[in-house]
């Protein structure tokens, strides 16, 4: 069975928290898909992976690189597993795969600032559980660190 974490952004924006979990999977070795809605929104986190910080970057490509196949961390629209990932990123309300035990981790993330957003989160939670699958919930304190609620 695959850990289904979903992520209640409150405190933290999606470019501020996507990198960071972008990181901590890839520190653990995992190839990543991340899947968003739509094209502008992918290209848009194309764009935030190149730059979040001054420093550094995270390689990367989208859906529409030939290579991406061979890729760590690939940006996608679609629901096909391009770059056979161990960790499936999930925003924008992008559909869960039908096949979770495929993976590591899901991590669905979602804004607590839009009503749709949070009750699609709960009906999500409610399917996996249902399904037998590991879920925990994660918010951050006050002090903006990430922390298990359920």
């Amino acid at each position: 069975m695959s850990d289904v974490w979903f992520y209640h952004l409150q405190r933290a924006t999606l470019e501020e928290a996507l990198p960071r979990l972008v990181v901590k999977a890839r520190e653990k070795g995992w190839r990543v898909a991340i899947r968003t809605t739509g094209e502008e929104r992918r290209d848009a986190l194309d764009d935030l992976l190149w730059t979040f910080e001054d420093e550094s970057f995270l390689p990367h490509v989208t859906e529409t690189d030939p290579q991406a196949a061979e890729e760590a961390v690939v940006i996608q629209t679609g629901e096909g597993d391009l770059n056979a990932p161990d960790a499936l990123l999930l925003v924008d309300g992008a559909a869960l795969p039908e096949d979770l035990a495929r993976y590591q981790r899901v991590t669905l993330i979602f804004d607590g600032d839009d009503d749709d957003a949070v009750a699609q989160a709960r009906v999500r939670w409610k399917a996996v559980k249902a399904a037998g699958h590991e879920a925990s919930y994660w918010t951050q304190d006050e002090k903006g660190r990430w922390v298990k609620k359920a």
